[in-house]
This record gives structure tokens, sequence and C-alpha cells, in this order.
């Protein structure tokens, strides 16, 4: 579903990523491990074509998108969930699904407002709420709902755990493994290993821009060393 090759990024003159490869098969959750600064999120704006300089090359879906400006890789069925959220905070819930809606596509899962509010409960019972009267959690939710009515083929999802209760943590991962039963790949930057861990089929390590390990999680289960070089704090 993507395969990344060899993708450097910058930001002005900073090389912040090196040489990096990943891939991501269909239906498939893959968790982008590392420390806070280590290039995960940069490597998500590099793929999605919102770095103003990078090299490498990206395929999705079995198309090159190196060289597509980001509303059209958005078109073609990549979805992406930044770490900011960026709901529209005058807007309801309902009218912040409504931006993201496209139409459906071949070979992706279709979502509607009514799926959207079976997934996410929450935001069934506030359909006419501001966004901006919503919590952090309530808003990560409805950003990931609003990715969804795009109908995506996969999702990119930045620190989706970050900050949130317990609570709410549980039922991000209830959510993420309902998007995976329905064939959406998603591919989530992560801090926390034991959110990782719940949901996760493969891990992938980043420190420093490069690619420290690719593998299950229980094969990184099974090297401590690794572990405790790049995810310890």
């Amino acid at each position: 579903m993507l395969e990344v090759t060899g993708l450097n990024g910058w930001y002005g003159p900073a090389h912040i990523l090196f040489d990096v490869d990943l891939t991501v098969g269909p239906g498939e959750v893959v968790a982008l491990l590392g420390r806070n600064g280590a290039g995960k999120s940069t490597t998500f704006r590099a793929v999605v074509g919102l770095l103003a300089k990078r090299s490498g090359r990206v395929r999705f879906a079995g198309r090159d998108i190196s060289d597509l400006p980001t509303h059209d890789i958005a078109r073609a069925g990549l979805g992406y969930v930044p770490e900011d959220r960026r709901i529209f905070t005058e807007l309801t819930v309902a009218e912040n699904l409504e931006v993201g809606r496209q139409p459906a596509r071949a070979g992706a899962a279709t979502w509607t407002p009514e799926r959207l509010f079976e997934l996410f409960p929450n935001l069934g019972a506030m359909r006419t709420r501001p966004g901006g009267r919503m919590s952090g959690g309530e808003q990560q939710m409805l950003t990931i709902a609003r990715t969804l009515m795009g109908n995506p083929k996969l999702v990119l999802l930045d620190e989706p755990s970050e900050g949130l209760a317990p609570k709410i943590v549980e039922e991000m991962a209830t959510a993420i493994l309902a998007m995976k039963g329905e064939g959406v790949s998603v591919v989530l930057s992560e801090q926390n290993l034991h959110f990782a861990r719940l949901i996760s089929d493969r891990a992938i390590i980043i420190e420093r821009g490069r690619v420290r390990f690719d593998g299950t999680m229980a094969e990184l289960e099974a090297r401590p060393e690794v572990r405790d070089a790049y995810l310890a704090v």
C-alpha cells in the first residue's frame, strides 16, 4: 500500500531525514516509534508533500506520488491526521465531517457520518457542538473521523494518544483496530510503546532521522537492547 525509498527531508538548511525506507501492507497497522524529535512527524510531512525540500521516492497504492502536491495526494486516498489536529473550532462536529467528504473510491471502505458515529459514539452525542467546545480527546476523535470521510486507503496518525486520558486512549485503540478491520492501512507515530503494542502488527524505530529497526512487535519484544537504546527515556 505504501512504499517509501531513500526519503530525505530538510527544514531550511537542516538535514532531518536520512534515506528513510519503509513499507506498509494493505490493512496493516505499523507503529513509527521514536523519542521526541527523532523525525517521526517529519517523515509524515515528507510523505504527504508538506516539506519544501525532500528527495526520495514515495509509492502509494502502486502509484508514484513523490512529486504530487499535497491536495492531490489526499485525493488519491492517503489520509493524514496531524499532531495539532487542526479542526475548525467554529464549525460543529457535523460540519467538520462534511469538510472532509470525498467520493467513494474503489478498494476502500466508504465512511458516512452515521458509520463514524458508531465508531466514535462520543461524537454522535455532540453533532451540533462547535469543535472549539470539545475536549482534547474528543477533538482527536473528530480529526480522525474527518479524515475517514475522505474514504482513505491509508491513514497517517501523528501521535494519536499524546495527552489523552487512559479511557480515551482505550477508545482510540478500539477505533484504530476497527479501521484495520475495514481494510484501512494505518501508520501511527508514537512514543507510547504500550499503546503501540495494543494495535500494531509491526514497528519501525527512527532515531535522528534514520531507521534503526524494522520488524514485528514480537521481534521488538525479543530485543530489549533495541528498546533501551532508542525508546527508553
